[in-house]
Formats: C-alpha cells, structure tokens, sequence
C-alpha cells in the first residue's frame, strides 16, 4: 500500500515500485488519477495475480468541488467550458440536497476524458485529438456524499462509491443539478474495501531503502479463509479441486502455516482452486 501524492500516474508508482525493489511483475490494483492522491494498493510478484480480487472493492474519497464553473475534463486540469455566478444563491441545503439524491444506484456518463473505449479508441485519446466522444452512461452504487464543508463557491465532500465510478462526474453532474455547473478541484481516496490509506507507506520512500513487502495472505483479508492440512495444500498447490467443503461467499483464501497458497472458487462441497501463489 502507498499513498500517492498528486502528479505522478499510478503507471508511474508502478515503474518506481519496479526499479526500487528490482523485480518484473508489479501492477497496481485501480487507478488513480494524476491529479489526485491517496491509497493505490500495489501488488508484486506472484501477489499480481490477486488484483482481480482487489479491483472491485468499494472506495473512499474526500475532496473539494468549485461550484460555478465546468471543465471539459470535468476537474481542474481542464480547459472552462462555461461559468455561471449563479452558486451564490444555492443554499448549503440545497448542495446536501442534491449530493442526497446522486446516491444509490445511478447510471453515469464517464468524463470524456477517461479511459472508456469509444469506438474502438480510448475515449481520452479521441478528445485530446477533437474527434467526437460517444460513452454510454454506466451502472454505479454511490453510498455516500455528503457535505463535510463550505466555503463560498469550495465545496468540501465526503463518499463512498463502488468500483467503476468516476467521482470527477459525481462533481458534474452535482454542479448540473445545481444549475451552476462545477467540477472536482481535489481528490484524496482514503479507502480501498478494508485498506486504510493511514496504514500506507508514502512514495518518498521509495528514494530511500526498498520497501518491505506484507505477505499475500495480507491483501485479500476481506476474503473468507480456509484452513489446510498438509495433502490439502499440496493438492491446492497443484490446482487440484478440494473436496468436502462447504464455503461461503463467491472465492475462499485457502490458507496453510499462515501462507496463502491459493484462491478457490466454491462449486457446491468442492473449493476449485483459480489463483494459484504456490509450487
């Protein structure tokens, strides 16, 4: 775990990861904008192989929105589409309000400026060239975002999403429904599932002595678990299903000695191994 500062891609932490520990495989599990900072959950070596079951855990942020001007990109990296004075009559209620009602389950329409695909083509790459966008709203969960603060036209904010959602948008189309128009001007993420970005190591770290890596039982706690026995993780070792087990939840972490060997997906009374970490 590493806690980004604003300016470098996750791709970057990635690449300085890879050069301070001197290994290969390295990969991050979501990413995080340039211009934002906070939790980027990096994984090494075999341990790459757990991102799947990392990359849709829900996520928090905190962060600030400008009221009364909208970007092309939707935050404040962008060129200013339109600005509108009318946030100085838009009560703090009426900012809770709104936040209120972009909770749930939504459909929203990706910034033009993501990596969404758009006719074959990542949908930022035909922006910056001034071809035409066209992205289909997506299914998201906003649990909560909520006003923490205000200060004139700065709007401080806390939420909690599921994966996939794009809080730059939540600013958006905040902003539409005020009728003012804003966008994000700072993001943190606090949160990956049960990681804390407190518990995270900062990235100047990485300018100094290599990092200590957790082992990979470490990065899938949210998982439930399974003890083996010696012919077990043997077996589990070579992928070969388990029998006799009745495990809940949609992938178990099959543990031995306090390693994780593998994940298992439940069939019925079998555990059929789908990430392997040892032999």
């Amino acid at each position: 775990m590493l806690d980004k500062p604003e300016g470098p891609t996750s791709h970057d932490v990635v690449d300085m990861v890879r050069r301070a520990l001197r290994v290969r495989r390295v990969g991050h599990a979501g990413t995080l904008d340039p211009s934002a900072s906070g939790l980027l959950l990096v994984l090494v070596g075999r341990a790459t192989r757990l991102s799947r079951f990392l990359v849709g855990l829900p996520k928090s942020y905190i962060g600030g929105i400008t009221l009364g001007v909208e970007t092309d990109t939707d935050d404040h990296t962008g060129a200013v589409l339109r600005e509108d004075e009318s946030w100085r009559s838009v009560s703090d209620e009426a900012v809770a309000t709104a936040m209120q009602q972009l909770t749930g389950r939504l459909e929203q329409l990706p910034p033009v400026y993501s990596a969404k695909h758009s006719g074959g083509q990542r949908a930022h790459r035909l922006a910056r060239q001034g071809q035409p966008v066209e992205l289909t709203p997506q299914d998201i969960e906003v649990t909560r975002f909520e006003l923490a603060a205000r200060e004139g036209s700065r709007v401080t904010f806390a939420a909690d999403v599921g994966s996939g959602t794009y809080v730059r948008a939540l600013a958006r189309d905040l902003g539409r429904a005020l009728g003012c128009g804003a966008h994000l001007h700072e993001l943190r993420r606090t949160a990956v599932g049960p990681f804390r970005v407190e518990d995270a190591a900062r990235l100047e770290t990485l300018e100094g002595e290599a990092p200590a890596l957790k082992p990979p039982l470490e990065a899938v706690p949210h998982l439930p678990s399974c003890e083996l026995d010696g012919e077990q993780r043997v077996r589990a070792a070579h992928g070969q299903p388990l029998e006799g087990f009745d495990q809940p939840g949609d992938y178990v972490a099959l543990v031995a000695d306090g390693e994780l060997v593998a994940v298992a997906e439940p069939c019925g009374d079998v555990l059929k191994p789908r990430v392997v970490l040892e032999g």
